[in-house]
């Protein structure tokens, strides 16, 4: 098969979930023998023309220069060089800004989409633009061959909404087996003497809400938090709002993975507030980096989570956990979460998954 990604930024991840999940997925096509392509946008760090075997095709992204709407021109631009390739399967990573470009795609190939999260709940949105993100997604459902979902979640909701099928295919995760305190320095944190999370900063994922309850908390641990917060007006608010709150530290984002990992690893608890969507990728990556979880009290985390991990919906939620809550006496939650990834999340099943329902697909048509 001949196979095309689009949907990213490129790879190697220099972004988020898809570009990470792109990147696994691709090399692990390419160590097998398979012609695979990842479109990546002209902004790309890597502007070498492959990546471990993986051809790329670089086209021209504006989004540095007009915001959002570039978004828009990158997926056109995209969608119009993959009517020359002569692609097998289309693989859609979401569908945001691709879709009102659906007319355009390449006739006579497979077009399967992972369908992301409920995009169109995001409150960062303004109600005109939720509006346009639920046609989206209905126009992604109708355009595509085939669904796929990251969680059962998501996968009941198709069902219920538009009647239609979809591959429940989750979110992978690499086992963290190899801890090195000697990392923590660079950080100037100590083993199990620091809080964290890792999310982006929108008001969806509730950081708000932790961080409330970080300010209040009788502990006065150090609380790391990681992500680009100097990309948006919420980061920045964020920032602002408690810039005086000396154990809260914003330390940007961090991509270096053994750093990630190690970080996780050695935390007291950690922190994951995502509440929209489907199986989130840092949250899996933080039940492989075997920490003890505290998460937002909604359907998608629970059902990965279920009774291992403590959950929070408010700030005074997250006040009695840090004050209170003892790492030591829940080991048995890190170390079924850590069994959940092992057993059902780990990237070579997830891979596999994908290339025998792609296989599937193909065989149909």
């Amino acid at each position: 098969m001949k196979i095309g990604i689009l949907g990213t930024r490129g790879i190697p991840n220099h972004y988020g979930g898809f570009e990470q999940f792109t990147e696994f997925f691709a090399v692990y096509l390419a160590e097998k023998g398979y012609d695979i392509y990842v479109y990546s946008s002209s902004n790309h760090k890597h502007q070498e023309t492959t990546f471990k075997g993986v051809k790329l095709i670089h086209c021209y992204d504006p989004e540095h220069r007009v915001g959002t709407f570039g978004q828009f021109i990158y997926d056109f631009n995209c969608i119009i060089d993959s009517r020359k390739r002569d692609f097998d399967i289309l693989l859609q990573l979401g569908y945001t800004s691709n879709t009102i470009w659906h007319r355009l795609l390449p006739k006579n190939v497979i077009i399967i989409s992972n369908m992301d999260g409920l995009e169109w709940k995001r409150s960062k949105y303004k109600p005109a633009v939720q509006k346009f993100l639920k046609y989206a997604e209905k126009l992604a459902v109708k355009s595509s061959d085939y669904l796929i979902s990251d969680s059962i979640g998501i996968q009941n909701y198709l069902l219920k909404e538009y009647k239609v099928k979809s591959e429940y295919i989750a979110y992978g995760a690499e086992l963290f087996k190899n801890p090195n305190s000697a990392i923590l320095n660079e950080y100037d944190v100590e083993a199990s003497n620091y809080n964290m999370l890792i999310a982006r900063f929108e008001p969806e994922n509730n950081l708000e809400v932790i961080l409330d309850g970080v300010a209040i908390s009788d502990k006065k641990t150090p609380f790391l938090v990681v992500g680009k917060h100097n990309v948006n007006k919420f980061g920045t608010y964020l920032k602002n709002k408690f810039k005086n709150v000396e154990h809260i530290r914003f330390m940007g984002g961090i991509y270096n993975l053994e750093h990630l990992n190690n970080l996780r690893y050695y935390s007291k608890f950690y922190f994951h507030g995502h509440s929209v969507g489907g199986t989130n990728p840092s949250l899996l990556e933080a039940m492989a980096s075997k920490v003890l979880m505290i998460a937002h009290n909604n359907e998608f985390t629970k059902s990965i989570l279920e009774e291992d991990a403590f959950y929070f919906s408010t700030k005074e939620d997250v006040k009695g956990y840090i004050d209170n809550l003892n790492k030591e006496n829940n080991l048995n939650k890190i170390d079924n979460n850590y069994k959940k990834i092992e057993e059902s999340f780990k990237w070579e099943l997830i891979n596999k998954k994908y290339l025998d329902f792609l296989h599937e697909c193909n065989r149909k048509d």
